[in-house]
This record gives C-alpha cells, structure tokens and sequence, in this order.
C-alpha cells in the first residue's frame, strides 16, 4: 500500500458547495488489492449503465470522513472513512450505483453550465453592492445586496443539485435491479445517514453536505427496496471475502498496531483477521510474528497475488530486498496486467544494482507506465533506470513527466528543456516533451495568477 500526494485542484461539481483542494492537496492511497476489489464490485454497475469499466477510474483518497463523489469527468472518489464505516459489500455498491447515476445522467457538466449560469447574479450582486455602498456611503446595504445575490445564487445550485441526487438514486436502483442486486444495501446507508442531519453542518459528514438528503429520496428508495425482485438477494460471494479484506487491511494500515491487535485477535483464524494481524506487527516492526504470518496465508493461498506483494514490501522496507525479489515477481507472474505490481518489482529490481535486473525494471516500468501513464512513482523510477544507464537525455524526460504530476511546473520545464536539447529532435519524445511544456506553462500560469 503505498501513499501519495496529489497536487492537481480538482472541482466536485456535483457538490452543492464546492471544497477546493487546491489549499489543501489530499493524499491518494494506491494498493491494488484495494483497487481491484472496488472495481470487481464496481464493473457489473458501469456495464448495466452502458459505460466502459476501464474508463472509469476509481481514487481512494487518505480521510477519515465518510464521503465519495465523481469529478472530472468519469473519475469515482472514496474516502477511507466510507470504506471503513460501510458494514457490507451491498452497501459499498449501493453508494458506486448512486455515484453511476451521476456519470452516466452528464450530471457533472449539466452543473458546471448551471454555476456558470449562476456566477453572473452572485458577481452582478457584489458589484451593485459596491455601487451602493459608494453612493450611500453605508457597509451595511452593500453587505445586504451583495449576501443577498449570493444566498440566491446558493438556492439555484442547491436545488439543482437536490435534483440531481434524485435522478442518481433513480438510476442507481434501475442498475443494482439489471445486475439482480438489492437496493437494501442503498437504503441502510441513508439511514445511516439520517442521523446526521439533525448535526449542525460543520460536525457533518462531507456525504451529507455534498449529497443533500430529503424525505423524498429516502421514501424513493425505500419504496424501491420493498418492491424489488431482489430485495432480500445476499451480496455475490465472491465479493465477500475481497470486501472483508479490504476493510481488514485498510484497518490495519491506518490505526496504530495496538488497536489493530485488540480488534483481530489471536483467537480469530479468518483470513482478514490473520492478514490484518501481520500488517500490524510488520508496522510494530516485529518481523518474527509478521513473516511466519504471511507465510501461513501463502501456503493456504499459493495463487494470491495480493499475499507475496505484502511479504515482499515487509521484506523490502526492512532492508531485505534480495529476499523480496522472488516474491514481487510472482505476484506480478499471477497479475501480470497490475501496474502497480509491476513498479513495485522494479524498484526492488533498481535497488540491486543490477545491470540484468536494472534491464528488466525498465521493461517493467515501460509496460506499467503504458497502461498507467499518470503514475508519478513510476516515472520517477524510470527516469533512475535511464540514470544508472547514464541515458541522461532520457533520464530529464522521465524526471519531468514527474514534476509535472506531481505539480511542479518549473521543474517540469527545465528538466523538458534539458531533455530537449539532448535528444534527437522528432519523434513520440520530443514531440512529448513539446506538451509537457505547453502544459507546464499554462499551470505555472494559473499558480502565479491565484
């Protein structure tokens, strides 16, 4: 599991009251064990909406409060604290059936036109106030216009938004009805958030603020789930155990050790318990319980990718990468279209100093970095690749598509220009690194215009 920092101001535009995150950039978590039991759960409800599965990306982002939302364009968000505090996989899919709803009713463009609309009469707002104020020499009538605009402005969007999360459920239940799953899920997760509607906003849960709850919604959906065909369908089983592990892991990354351990006792055999025990003993760091752990899991699940990726990376962060190599590698044997896996197998490949090794950490990187080309770790360890190569012009092309991932755009233009000057000019490189400074300008632009 590994943790990243983005940097990029993303609009929730399906939000009624847009948090910027450009002041306070939120860090992504990447696993792909996470990832991949949120898309197992996830593709039956994008087929039935008529979307691509792989279009649609899924985001987890490190907070412990409970919210997911699209932006974007077809970009699904979570926040660790939803993935902890739903209590089964029906109720994890009810949320991905909602946020479904949102993309594939065009909701985040219809409300980018509706603020585009409504921006006018709050602007127009402040302006006649200023004028006022000028004239009558009073703060107080320009104020008064001014918040009123705004408040009228703020009614426009809020019910438009009201709107739009009526038309999600709708959609939401019409796909958990096409992929034979029960809306149950949906509606104890409502529930669960009816409570907090009587909480003044600022104890609220972002869910509620950026999905305004009303009696209507609620009564739909529970009208819904009594009159489904599969109101009382169970969850697929082989959502179960990906849903209980995910849960466990997530658990056991993000509390301390101590509690992890009073929570999955020695006495519990499960497999997520098991798993979430090593994981907290690897983190005390007590290497003599974790290792024996996992190797207990490997053994009752000799094709679990997932499994050797966890022994390897407690090998490797404690100094032991010769060891994490057979590992790594064969989680990538039995995933080999896993980007992540792939980085992870070549950065312990680079750190052996290899010249064989450091051959087959760029073939590793070059195909993950195909299928994730916005992967800033990966680049970064593709620019070493081409380093220790001493492929310097190479080297400064792959280093700047990581500065401009990770939001630094000046790097990002002197490190193209340097590539540029090193390399032959045409070509898929340099014709890239022509964009990467186009792009780069245009954000160091937007940085120094805030």
């Amino acid at each position: 599991m590994r943790l990243r920092v983005c940097f990029l101001a993303v609009v929730v535009a399906v939000a009624p009251v847009c948090e910027s995150w450009a002041q306070n950039a939120p860090s992504f978590i990447r696993d792909a064990e996470t990832e991949n039991a949120l898309r197992m759960m996830a593709t039956p409800i994008f087929v039935a909406a008529g979307l691509d599965p792989n279009a649609v990306t899924l985001n987890i982002i490190l907070d412990p409060t409970l919210n997911a939302f699209v932006a974007g364009g077809q970009n699904m968000f979570f926040h660790t604290g939803l993935l902890q505090r739903v209590e089964s996989p029906n109720q994890l899919i009810g949320i991905m059936a909602h946020e479904t709803g949102h993309i594939a009713g065009g909701h985040l463009s219809r409300m980018d036109n509706t603020i585009s609309d409504t921006m006018p009469l709050a602007i127009m707002g402040v302006l006649l106030g200023a004028a006022v104020g000028a004239a009558s020499g009073r703060g107080d009538a320009a104020a008064a216009i001014a918040l009123g605009s705004q408040d009228m402005a703020m009614r426009n969007i809020l019910s438009f938004s009201r709107m739009q999360e009526s038309s999600a459920d709708q959609a939401g239940v019409r796909f958990l009805d096409m992929t034979h799953q029960s809306p149950k899920g949906m509606l104890e997760f409502m529930e669960l958030l009816g409570d907090q509607e009587l909480l003044v906003t600022t104890k609220q849960d972002p869910y509620v603020r950026t999905h305004p709850l009303t009696r209507d919604r609620v009564a739909f959906i529970r009208d819904a789930t009594q009159k489904s065909l599969w109101t009382d369908q169970a969850s697929h089983p082989e959502f179960d155990e990906p849903f209980r592990r995910m849960r466990a892991k997530l658990f056991a990354y993000l509390q301390p050790p101590i509690r992890t351990l009073q929570k999955f006792k020695p006495s519990d055999p499960s497999i997520e318990a098991r798993y979430a025990r090593a994981i907290a003993s690897y983190r005390k760091p007590d290497m003599a319980t974790a290792l024996p752990l996992m190797d207990g899991l490997i053994a009752e699940r000799p094709n679990d990718p997932y499994f050797y990726e966890m022994k390897a990376q407690m090998l490797f962060e404690n100094a032991r990468g010769g060891e994490s190599l057979p590992l790594y590698k064969k989680s990538v044997e039995l995933l080999p279209d896993n980007s992540l896996l792939r980085i992870e197998l070549a950065q312990a490949e680079i750190e052996q100093d290899d010249p064989v090794l450091l051959a087959d950490a760029e073939i590793n990187l070059t195909a993950a970095l195909k299928k994730e080309p916005e992967d800033a770790n990966g680049w970064r360890q593709l620019g070493i690749v081409y380093g220790k190569k001493g492929d310097e012009g190479m080297a400064s092309y792959a280093m700047a598509e990581d500065a401009l991932l990770e939001g630094r755009p000046k790097d990002a233009i002197f490190l193209a220009n340097k590539a540029e000057r090193m390399l032959k000019k045409g070509g898929a490189v340099w014709l890239r690194l022509q964009d990467i400074k186009e792009r780069a300008e245009t954000a160091r632009h937007d940085k120094t215009s805030r």
